[in-house]
């Protein structure tokens, strides 16, 4: 065995039994950088450097898994008629002239100034998996290498320059397992997903929050410990065993001390979450916030309930549109007030849309299918203009009218505002060839960075 991989099997040990331990559960892989000083670099030391200064030192993605339709929320179509509009027939204006949205969207109406509408976006690719693959990573489905999502990215790229104790990719509150987000990359890059119900009385964060025990509990079971650990004490000049005893404080910081802090939403004023919707979704925007206050460079947020409405269409618009305007207009407006929007990217859309023609037939009753020929995304913040329109569906939304955008596009303009360079080469573990996103050389499909909003 080389020494190179001795030196590996090292660093899983350690991992492995801080692990074993309990010190920090499913949260582990975000302490590796301490256990093995020198771990993250190597991984990077390939990524070339940004090609411009970063505007968004954080992300917020907020995944509408199955997707939504466009004709009912930011792309409406009221001229089109009861069979592309069902019950949502109107129009509402914004407070940006020329901009209107769907009528469910009151709050994000007046927030129009702060994001931008892509009303063209495309891949023509109807199935979950293919589709949500395609959109967080920006490459085919199919080909012989599984890349890492845009939130594994940018854990590789950011991680090394971020010092929080939160794992620098988290996703609020359940991965929902479309694709290994970590790709190639590996499990260092897997997301941190939280668990729990920011909604409920106490934010049980897997790993960080445990069920049923208390933080004097918990104080009370580590001031044991150190009591019984006797070897430690008498061998307390070890650099094996200080490693260790880092490792443990940096895990118990993040259950007890300030790493705890940021899921523990009673710490906000009850105003203001109510002001986010005392739902599930309106408390993940606003633990998002506190993530990026925190300096979390990539937080997921999933939709609780989903948005694959074959059938029950309306009445699910009816149920979800409401929390998903009131959660993300105030995670605007507060990220706005905290000075956060201006190097915080916010981006909304599912892996496609909704069939802009309603399906009225048994079984569907009302329903609308896959549907990635176009749909409409919403970005906003981290050098993103607020207040604009990019591209449009003709009349009925069935397909791209003006200036298609394809997931490179849309993905290469947020690593390009994050300093992120969209052809670095990956770190493939066979040595292969992976750049961040392919090139149009490839065969990709592209219609440029998204310049007129940047």
């Amino acid at each position: 065995m080389n020494a190179s991989h001795s030196l590996e099997n090292r660093k899983h040990i350690s991992r492995r039994e801080v692990l074993r331990r309990g010190l920090y559960g499913t949260a582990g892989l975000m302490l590796a950088e301490r256990l093995a000083p020198g771990a993250m670099a190597a991984v990077t030391a390939s990524a070339k450097p940004a090609v411009k200064a970063a505007k968004a030192k954080s992300v917020i993605q907020i995944f509408l898994w199955g997707g939504m339709s466009h004709n009912d929320t930011w792309d409406p179509k009221p001229e089109a008629g009861y069979e592309y509009m069902g019950e949502f027939a109107k129009a509402i204006p914004t407070n940006v002239d020329g901009i209107q949205v769907g009528e469910l969207f009151p709050l994000l109406a007046k927030q129009a100034d702060k994001y931008s509408i892509i009303r063209s976006m495309t891949h023509r690719n109807n199935g979950h998996e293919t589709a949500a693959y395609l959109m967080q990573t920006g490459h085919t489905p199919g080909e012989r290498l599984a890349y890492p999502s845009v939130g594994a990215v940018f854990a590789m790229f950011k991680g090394k320059e971020y010092k929080g104790l939160i794992p620098p990719y988290v996703v609020l509150t359940q991965a929902q397992g479309r694709f290994s987000e970590e790709g190639f990359l590996g499990p260092k890059f897997k997301p941190f997903a939280t668990g729990g119900d920011p909604n409920a009385q106490r934010f049980e964060v897997e790993g960080v929050v445990a069920r049923g025990i208390t933080d004097d509990r918990q104080k009370n079971r580590r001031e044991l410990l150190n009591k019984m650990n006797t070897m430690g004490s008498a061998m307390a000049s070890s650099p094996q065993l200080a490693s260790s005893e880092d490792a443990k404080k940096a895990a118990y910081e993040l259950i007890l001390g300030k790493g705890k802090e940021v899921f523990d939403l009673s710490l906000e004023k009850s105003e203001l979450r109510d002001r986010y919707g005392r739902h599930m979704f309106g408390q993940e925007c606003l633990a998002a916030r506190r993530m990026v206050e925190a300096g979390v460079p990539y937080i997921v947020i999933n939709f609780p309930g989903g948005w694959d409405t074959h059938s029950n269409h309306f009445p699910t618009m009816r149920r979800q549109c409401p929390m998903l305007d009131q959660g993300l207009a105030m995670l605007l407006q507060d990220l706005k007030d905290h000075g956060l929007l201006e190097t915080t990217i916010v981006w909304c859309t599912g892996e496609f849309g909704r069939g802009p023609k309603v399906d009225w037939q048994p079984p569907w009753n009302g329903g609308r299918n896959h549907y990635g020929n176009v749909f409409s995304v919403l970005v906003a913040g981290g050098g993103f203009k607020g207040g604009h329109i990019v591209g449009c569906s003709d009349a009925k939304g069935e397909e791209v009218k003006d200036r298609p955008v394809y997931p490179v596009d849309l993905l290469g303009s947020i690593y390009a505002l994050a300093g992120i360079d969209a052809t670095a080469k990956l770190p493939h573990p066979m040595g292969l060839e992976a750049h961040v996103l392919p090139h149009e050389s490839e065969g990709v499909k592209s219609g440029g960075l998204l310049t007129e909003i940047m």
